[in-house]
């Protein structure tokens, strides 16, 4: 089944077409900038490796679905005929709130109830809204499921999701660890149980999501028994911008001593700490690598090192609570921007874990900087596995949007 992937930013539409009988990925690219000025289309057919990027007007999210439709049926850059071959839509929604524990079919009621999820994440729900208008608008009739981010993690039992709040506030308001990543952590974990080569009911694996957004799961017998991320993005380790898990009396002590609004700490929090807060000078791990790597004499020496010390400590905590919460531990893995391409983080991160069971290999290691296929890292005598494989968010929400729209 032909399924169309969209994935939609407030400025933004990224997608992907994939044939989920084969795995086979026809096209993708995304539309930058819509509304604004220099609107663009990125479109890649990736059967034939053809590639264009060119300025294109687009006022909204259904002019940047039909720039897409164009794109996919064009002939020279193209990868069907026509609009008929694509069979049905599967949207990326990052926040579900309590509404959602699964991927669904969208409905009118499933609209209204994705309406009510602004307030756990405002910026990310209006843009889903925008992209599936933009997909009802340009292909009416076309089957569309939504699938969560926070789908995969609500399997976590209460002791794990709720905080030790007055509990009146999780009734009224819905607060509680909602988790994010999950389509990640869901894919992941499901491939390390094949490479273990065990049911996956037996299988204890910490998998850990590292990009600009980072997030840790424990995945027990397929299903999330904890994950580090929270009601919000902010929580859990140390981020490209986000200062993860703080006390929070730090909140409303900064406020006070910094005259900070509730608008300002939550900028500082979210836009201003984590790698760029820490080093001062950048929020990518490429250049607190570089930094690093150029040693005592680069300025940014020290502090590039602080940030990437803080998320390597942040990453064993976490690995450490969460094969201990599991009663033990299969394997490890390291997945997503920088998991997928920080060697070195990597080595930080697994050096020293003898305790655990973890043998690392750093020949292993170093010979993969850039990881496209599933590596293992850890050496064969390792009692517990660590490997790197990467995400494929994309596969997931087609197979279950294939399935869904199959009845299955």
């Amino acid at each position: 089944m032909n399924i169309l992937v969209v994935n939609a930013g407030s400025s933004s539409l990224k997608y992907q077409l994939i044939d989920t009988d084969t795995d086979t990925l026809y096209a993708k690219g995304i539309c930058e900038r819509i509304g604004g000025d220099g609107s663009l289309i990125e479109h890649k057919q990736t059967v034939k490796g053809l590639k264009v990027k060119k300025e294109h007007p687009m006022q909204n999210h259904a002019d940047a679905m039909k720039l897409v439709v164009e794109h996919l049926t064009d002939p020279e850059v193209g990868c069907i005929s026509g609009m008929d071959e694509i069979e049905a839509i599967g949207h990326r929604v990052v926040h579900g709130g309590s509404y959602f524990s699964e991927s669904i079919l969208l409905s009118d009621d499933v609209l209204e109830k994705l309406k009510l999820c602004r307030d756990f994440a405002p910026l990310h729900t209006d843009a889903h809204l925008m992209g599936i208008k933009g997909c009802l608008d340009t292909m009416p009739g076309k089957p569309q499921v939504l699938v969560f981010d926070t789908a995969f993690h609500q399997t976590m039992a209460p002791e794990a999701y709720i905080y030790a709040l007055p509990y009146e506030y999780y009734e009224k308001y819905g607060i509680r660890r909602y988790g994010m990543h999950g389509t990640s952590h869901r894919y992941v974990s499901a491939e390390m149980a094949k490479l273990l080569g065990k049911p996956v009911e037996e299988t204890k694996i910490v998998t850990c999501h590292i990009g600009n957004g980072s997030s840790i799961s424990a995945v027990k017998g397929g299903k999330v028994m904890d994950t580090s991320m929270g009601f919000t993005p902010l929580a859990g380790v140390e981020m490209g911008t986000r200062c993860g898990d703080i006390d929070p009396a730090i909140v409303p002590y900064l406020m006070e001593a910094e005259n900070l609004s509730p608008a300002e700490i939550n900028t500082v929090m979210n836009k201003k700490s984590g790698f760029l807060g820490v080093s001062g000078f950048s929020s990518d791990s490429r250049d607190l690598e570089n930094a690093i790597a150029n040693g005592p004499s680069d300025p940014n020496y020290e502090r590039a090192k602080l940030a990437v010390d803080i998320l390597k400590h942040n990453l064993k905590k976490y690995i450490g609570s969460y094969a201990a919460i599991m009663n033990g531990l299969d394997a490890v893995v390291f997945t997503a921007g920088i998991g997928e391409n920080n060697p070195n983080l990597r080595e930080l991160v697994c050096e020293d874990m003898e305790f655990f069971g973890i043998e690392f290999d750093k020949a292993a290691n170093d010979a993969a900087p850039h990881v496209s296929e599933n590596t293992r890292i850890s050496k064969a005598s390792s009692k517990v596995a660590v490997w790197v494989v990467p995400t494929n968010e994309e596969l997931v929400i087609a197979k279950d949007t294939a399935a869904l729209v199959a009845g299955k």
